[in-house]
């Protein structure tokens, strides 16, 4: 599993206790490639955002390892954990999550400023350009569609370089024609950045956007497709 950016090992998850618990995760295994666009699918309890928020170390995992470049984040501490999530992994939410009172600029570069990074300038440049936001970096959220917003939101997960990036649902507040610029934007960064994007979606055709594409039922993996 080291050769993957991400990978889960027999990962558990178990949500309560006695009669009243709940398997979200049932001993999954397997294994996200570097440099690719994966997309997790299910229905509504299948156990798709509880695998991607444990390898995103924003869950903790019941039994099993949940790996990011081969480190297991379940055997983290909690500041150690706080720290890769902070350094080496990005993330983008259905609900955008930007700071209103700050400009895109500033929630672009806010992951920087909180660990206290200098920006590198010529990649800060290149994300706005590549994700035209180079005439709305002073707009602050409101000023902004639903697309644009997550454009921002895009920009400040990319712009740590981060190992991963992980969508929850990130068309799912868009229309159709905002979320097939999205999506086109992330297979963009796989394509020119060389950026692992592992997507957790309901939907079929956000899901065809990516290479691989995972299925799961009852906190299984029941099919594993490369595109």
């Amino acid at each position: 599993m080291n050769n993957f950016a991400s990978a889960a090992v027999d990962l558990v998850k178990v949500y309560g206790s006695g009669d009243t618990a709940v398997r979200a995760l049932d001993g999954v295994t397997l294994g996200f490639p570097p440099a690719a666009f994966s997309a997790i699918m299910g229905p509504s309890g299948s156990g798709k955002s509880t695998l991607m928020h444990c390898l995103a170390g924003l869950d903790t995992a019941t039994s099993g390892a949940a790996l990011l470049g081969g480190k297991d984040l379940t055997r983290l501490s909690d500041n150690a954990l706080t720290k890769v999530r902070r350094d080496r992994i990005g993330f983008v939410f259905q609900a955008f999550n930007l700071l209103p009172a700050l400009t895109a600029e500033q929630n672009i570069l806010l992951p920087l400023n909180l660990a206290g990074r200098t920006p590198d300038r010529g990649w800060y440049r290149r994300l706005v350009e590549v994700l035209g936001l180079v005439s709305r970096l002073k707009h602050r959220p409101s000023e902004m569609s639903g697309g644009q917003q997550q454009r921002v939101a895009l920009a400040r997960a990319l712009i740590t370089r981060p190992d991963v990036v992980f969508a929850d649902e990130p068309t799912g507040n868009l229309d159709s024609t905002s979320s097939a610029d999205v999506l086109n934007l992330l297979r963009q960064a796989v394509r020119e950045f060389g950026q692992t994007i592992v997507m957790v979606t309901h939907d079929d055709r956000a899901a065809s956007y990516a290479d691989n594409v995972v299925r799961m039922a009852d906190g299984r993996v029941v099919q594993a497709v490369a595109a």
